[in-house]
């Protein structure tokens, strides 16, 4: 009897959200209402009652797996039997708690998503071919690689032990004006050359939805990289990453062979010199 399935929760839910599905659940099911029911009112008060308590809870989700040697004998085992022995041949000790197999599937969030979080109803497939669902709960400042588990969502195909657990690979997702470095969030900038000499102010947007006006000082060479601190990836210890700006040059077009003839006096006043890349 899948407890979580009868309140209708998943396996993580709060205190607050048992008891609400609970009272919910019981009125609608209480056998005195018109259409109750009392097998299905009863289950729903065995399963409150059970998770409600968190000792109960952890002896619910983690239960022990239960061996009775009558159960073999009537499969055809005689009464030499001993699962036991049978463990130990296979590497198990008698205290080794056997489980079905574990369950790993990814799931791809943007990187404004590691700032707010994020809630998503997923579906995957057990090895009998049945469908199950889960409300995965990605918390702020989750990192790039991190796994959720979800204790005994994974497959049951051996009903005499415990289910396996689901793990939710998380896969942070880089774009085209970010790409990610541990906690730092790395971008470029294209900056009109003119600027560079003179300063000037850019905004920057960043993916959690704030804007930084940052500042190019006067004479900032070209590929120079500045750092906005503090604005990069959450982190769930508090500890923020950083945004890291690479100015590119940008030559400036349409420029008059009058304005070309004074950047030229100007580039010979500062002994300006050409640099010419080689491939």
């Amino acid at each position: 009897m899948d407890y979580y399935n009868i309140l209708g929760v998943d396996r993580n839910a709060s205190e607050t959200e048992l008891k609400k599905a609970y009272k919910k659940l019981s009125m609608q099911h209480h056998p005195d209402r018109t259409g109750g029911d009392d097998a299905k009112f009863k289950q729903i008060n065995e399963a409150y009652s059970t998770l409600k308590d968190p000792q109960k809870r952890q002896q619910y989700d983690n239960p022990q797996p239960q061996f009775n040697s009558q159960h073999f004998q009537n499969g055809g085992f005689n009464g030499g039997f001993n699962i036991n022995d049978i463990m130990s041949q296979f590497g198990f000790g008698a205290r080794q708690q056997m489980r079905n197999q574990d369950i790993t599937i990814g799931c791809n969030i943007s990187i404004a998503e590691v700032y707010t979080g994020k809630s998503v109803i997923a579906t995957y497939r057990l090895n009998n071919g049945m469908e199950q669902t889960v409300d995965i709960k990605i918390p702020v400042g989750i990192r790039n690689g991190d796994k959720v588990r979800y204790s005994g969502m994974g497959q049951h195909d051996i009903k005499q032990i415990p289910p396996g657990d689901l793990y939710v690979q998380i896969v942070i997702q880089a774009t085209n004006d970010f790409e990610i470095n541990g906690l730092d969030l790395i971008t470029s900038k294209r900056i009109n050359v003119l600027k560079l000499i003179t300063g000037t102010f850019v905004n920057i947007s960043v993916p959690g939805g704030a804007k930084v006006n940052l500042n190019i000082p006067g004479g900032t060479q070209a590929n120079t990289i500045l750092k906005i601190t503090g604005k990069g990836l959450p982190n769930r210890s508090g500890n923020p990453g950083n945004i890291l700006v690479k100015i590119i040059g940008q030559t400036p077009s349409g420029i008059s062979a009058e304005d070309k003839e004074t950047i030229e006096q100007i580039g010979k006043k500062y002994s300006w010199h050409y640099v010419h890349d080689t491939v």
